[in-house]
């Protein structure tokens, strides 16, 4: 298996919190972002799979606002992809 593949699957794996909407935001991402992102939007989205759940979730339902200028960005890109 290549190491491309092997990634992915591990960070599928991270994308998984027990929250299936959390599951749901960071899996579109990752299936329709990662492939074409720059190494700077990865390292982004790898700091954003490091926060609480309960952080991320006051993000994505617009409570609270990461204090990051760049997490704050992809959490507004992550809100708007289309289903």
């Amino acid at each position: 298996m290549s190491d491309d593949a092997t990634e992915l699957r591990r960070l599928r794996w991270r994308c998984r919190r027990g929250m299936r909407e959390l599951d749901q935001l960071l899996t579109r991402w990752l299936d329709r972002e990662w492939a074409s992102a720059s190494d700077a939007e990865r390292g982004v989205f790898l700091r954003l799979l490091d926060c609480e759940d309960d952080r991320l979730w006051r993000w994505f339902l617009g409570h609270e606002t990461p204090s990051d200028a760049e997490l704050d960005s992809l959490v507004q890109r992550l809100r708007t992809l289309p289903p």
